[in-house]
């Protein structure tokens, strides 16, 4: 008779795979309170402490870690030796274990949960149990997932060779058993992070990662996706959006998105709606206002032409107004924190427009778009490229940064301030080189994604003339220092009055004389906020 050790934190349809088992001729072994749970339901159960001949100890903590267990679970029954060594011993094979783990995940995920009552969840029995099944796979059943049971009956029924199934077993076994320890490890590096206000990067790392959602196709209709989101807490950041209206995300829909949120992220402090049109990545369009609509207003006005098929995103709820002007342009995805109903209406009559609002813990004026708390990854062929946030740029805070100067001979005045601030706070939304000219806290030219600042100069007060913007006046904000001069003339030559830039270039005394020169104000931040 072969026998299954069934012990199960989540019982979905376990009674009925059991009850499969011992109609096939199984029979079942059990701990705690699966073993109740299967002896109340009517199944035929052995416990775990009748099979190993010794007591469970310590509340439960030791019960299947014993050898009557594992030398069941590891002999391998084509070597004679194990064979002979199992029945000296007085012990019988164990052909399938079906376990699944302690509930850490879950337990983490709740509010103010205290270390100690963590670490009662790590599961130590349940992983070993696995981790043994799927190593003798080829003896043994490995069954870590409620959803296989149908399907290790069914195969039970065929009475054909199952050691592709047991091998596809196994590996979902060391997969979960994996992510289950990242998990544990992520949580106690949060854990320290948090006690020591801040991380810093391990030497080792496993991301405890579980599928979130299909998506519609990846960066090409031809290349399948998927978001995965973090299996140590609950969902947070994108993965987090409830989804309104609208057709399946894309991957570049959740690319644009998480650009989004990081654009307005900076402004969500401030008193006045912020507004981001996004394209490829990059605003199109940024603009802090009297109103939500006004900041859409003001954000489109920027570059209208290339404000088609946008992803745009909000600080503040969405309203009737700032809807039905929505509507009026083909946009793919708007994302919010709230929508007036009137709004929700009137974009409703949109079938295909994606509606989104964040959910979960995801804080706007916080960086978006962390695999893991506190770290940022981004694939490379062949590796992982890991790196900690970058601290964002506030437009209320510029001018008590720590590095922050005035550089030129004249001083900013007050609006000119005001205009610097935005400016700043938005270039590092833009894919650099990067250089935005914005004019009463509007962008209202963009240079974006160029091999060199000059040309990114010049595209910036081109697109602005293109769309009749009035470059006189304007201040002017590059996300990385000027190697040369020539950028700081072309934008004196377009009526630029101020400039915001990091400073650090060995022609430093160069460009800040330029900008004498041309009796312009230049600010220097001490830092700079590239996004590749």
């Amino acid at each position: 008779m072969p026998n299954a050790l069934i012990s199960v934190s989540d019982k979905s349809d376990v009674e009925d795979f059991a009850r499969g088992l011992v109609d096939r001729g199984w029979q079942v072994i059990s701990t705690g309170g699966t073993a109740q749970a299967l002896d109340q339901a009517g199944i035929p159960v052995e416990s775990i402490r009748d099979w190993t001949g010794f007591p469970e100890i310590m509340g439960g903590r030791v019960k299947t870690l014993h050898p009557a267990v594992h030398a069941g679970l590891l002999a391998r029954r084509s070597v004679a030796s194990d064979m002979d060594e199992l029945e000296k011993q007085g012990f019988d094979p164990i052909d399938l274990v079906a376990v699944n783990l302690y509930p850490f995940r879950e337990t983490i995920a709740r509010p103010e949960v205290a270390l100690a009552e963590a670490m009662e969840q790590v599961d130590i029995g349940g992983p070993t149990m696995l981790r043994a099944a799927a190593k003798n796979h080829s003896f043994v059943w490995p069954v870590c997932d409620p959803d296989d049971y149908g399907l290790v009956l069914e195969t039970l029924d065929r009475d054909e060779d199952s050691g592709e199934l047991r091998r596809e077993l196994a590996s979902k076994v060391f997969r979960h058993t994996a992510t289950y320890d990242a998990a544990v490890g992520g949580y106690l590096d949060r854990e320290r992070s948090e006690r020591d206000g801040g991380g810093e990067l391990p030497e080792e790392t496993l991301w405890s990662l579980t599928r979130d959602r299909d998506l519609r196709y990846g960066e090409n209709p031809d290349q399948e996706a998927a978001l995965y989101r973090s299996a140590s807490r609950e969902p947070f950041g994108i993965p987090a959006l409830e989804q309104h209206q609208g057709r399946d995300l894309s991957y570049n829909n959740l690319q644009d998105l998480d650009a989004a949120l990081r654009a307005v992220a900076p402004f969500a402090e401030g008193d006045r709606p912020a507004c981001a049109i996004m394209k490829h990545l990059t605003p199109c369009g940024i603009a802090v206002g009297r109103s939500t609509v006004n900041a859409y207003e003001k954000a489109l006005a920027s570059d209208p032409m290339s404000a088609y098929g946008s992803v745009i995103a909000f600080t503040e709820p969405v309203t009737e107004a700032a809807a039905e002007a929505i509507s009026e342009l083909f946009v793919e995805c708007v994302v919010a924190p709230g929508y007036a109903s009137a709004a929700l209406r009137i974009l409703r009559d949109r079938e295909k427009l994606r509606v989104l609002e964040p959910g979960g813990d995801l804080e706007l004026h916080a960086p978006a778009g962390h695999v893991t708390p506190g770290l940022e990854a981004r694939g490379v062929e062949g590796g992982v490229l890991v790196q900690t946030p970058a601290e964002p740029a506030v437009p209320g805070r510029l001018r008590e940064a720590e590095g922050v100067r005035v550089a030129s001979k004249r001083q900013p005045d007050d609006d000119e301030w005001e205009d610097l601030a935005f400016a700043w706070a938005a270039a590092q939304s833009v894919k650099s080189n990067a250089i935005l000219l914005a004019r009463d806290r509007a962008s209202v030219g963009i240079g974006a994604g160029q091999m060199s600042r000059v040309d990114a100069v010049e595209i910036a007060i081109r697109k602005a003339r293109q769309h009749d913007h009035e470059t006189e006046g304007a201040v002017l904000a590059s996300d990385a220092f000027f190697p040369f001069r020539d950028g700081v003339d072309a934008a004196a030559e377009a009526g630029v009055r101020a400039v915001i830039q990091p400073g650090g270039s060995i022609r430093d005394d160069e460009v800040v004389e330029a900008a004498d020169e041309h009796g312009m104000a230049m600010v220097l931040t001490g830092r700079r906020v590239f996004r590749h």
